[in-house]
């Protein structure tokens, strides 16, 4: 009788040859027992060899051209078949005892899904030092969290069956709804920092915080106001709404008073400016208080990355750019 495997990591990749083999090096270094892990790729239209490097490294490779990354991910799922799906980015390195880890937290029935948030490279340039500081990271090794990134996530089979996976419908922000429909089923997240996984693809310039988040925040709002909506999430929902109400506003009536001479409306482009950059500032005390190493350069950095990460979350909510935005980032 064939071994059914423990744990089922499933890899979305599009031409990303090169930080795929690292991604899955980093999985062949956690070693355990064979048969104990699969390994499947999913090819979303690569030409970069990327299947290649996934066969080479022993991964099993399906090939999806088509569809958003919700419904790569399921199609992943839908083969695997391990007690546990793994969603692992191809952008990713994990932990070298990531998986004996993650075991150890399913040990608990009451956990629907684990994980952690992404560290930034080792080589970090100082924007990706700051984009670090947007994310929030529990204070103990073990806490229950409202959300997890799905690039670093683990999920057990039962629970992913039971909500129906990611909604296909969702370009974007397909883990913010994903794991709201774990809750409302009454499912724990638990963010363990053991789970450790380094994000080679965090933003490496202020070009690719904006284009990133542009395309990240396309659906932020689609996803965030579905229900369970807990008042700690408000922030999210409620400031890309305000920035971009501000932005038109100083944008509309700067115009209009350019063209007409008023003063008046001058001085009401400005007040939205000054509202626009409040909310900013904002963002700029909560990111520094997260940063290692905090002095006036580093304020000074933070607050130029949360201008661009604003105006792109507020812009996101009118435009809607494909992925390629992202890559060209």
């Amino acid at each position: 009788m064939t071994r059914m495997p423990a744990l089922s990591i499933v890899i979305p990749v599009r031409n990303d040859a090169v930080r795929l083999g690292r991604c899955l090096a980093s999985i062949a270094a956690n070693g355990g027992p064979a048969g104990d892990v699969e390994v499947i790729v999913l090819d979303n239209g690569s030409s970069d060899g990327s299947d290649g490097v996934a066969r080479s490294a022993g991964a099993r490779v399906l090939h999806r051209p088509d569809g958003s990354v919700a419904a790569i991910r399921n199609a992943g799922a839908a083969e695997a078949r391990g007690g546990l799906f793994a969603f692992i980015d191809a952008d990713h390195e994990i932990d070298r005892h990531w998986i004996a880890r993650a075991l150890e937290v399913f040990q608990d029935p009451a956990v629907g899904a684990a994980g952690a948030p992404y560290d930034s490279p080792p080589d970090a340039n100082w924007v990706q030092r700051v984009y670090d500081g947007l994310r929030q990271r529990a204070s103990s090794v073990q806490s229950d969290v409202d959300w997890l990134p799905s690039g670093n996530l683990v999920v057990t089979r039962a629970a992913f069956a039971a909500i129906g996976g990611f909604d296909t419908t969702l370009t974007t922000c397909e883990d913010v709804d994903f794991c709201r429909r774990l809750r409302a089923a009454g499912y724990r997240i638990i963010s363990d920092r053991r789970l450790r996984s380094v994000h080679l693809g965090d933003p490496a310039s202020l070009r690719a915080v904006f284009a990133g988040e542009l395309w990240r925040g396309r659906d932020n709002l689609k996803a965030s106001l579905r229900p369970p909506i807990r008042f700690r999430e408000l922030p999210s929902i409620v400031i890309p709404v305000l920035d971009l109400v501000f932005l038109s506003l100083f944008l509309g009536l700067g115009l209009l008073a350019v063209v007409t001479g008023s003063a008046k409306g001058l001085v009401l482009a400005a007040a939205a400016l000054a509202a626009f950059i409040a909310l900013a500032l904002v963002r700029t005390f909560v990111i520094v208080g997260r940063l290692s190493h905090a002095g006036p350069l580093a304020a000074a950095q933070t607050f130029a990355l949360a201008i661009v990460y604003d105006a792109a979350r507020a812009l996101a909510i009118v435009a809607h750019p494909g992925h390629a935005m992202r890559r060209r980032g």
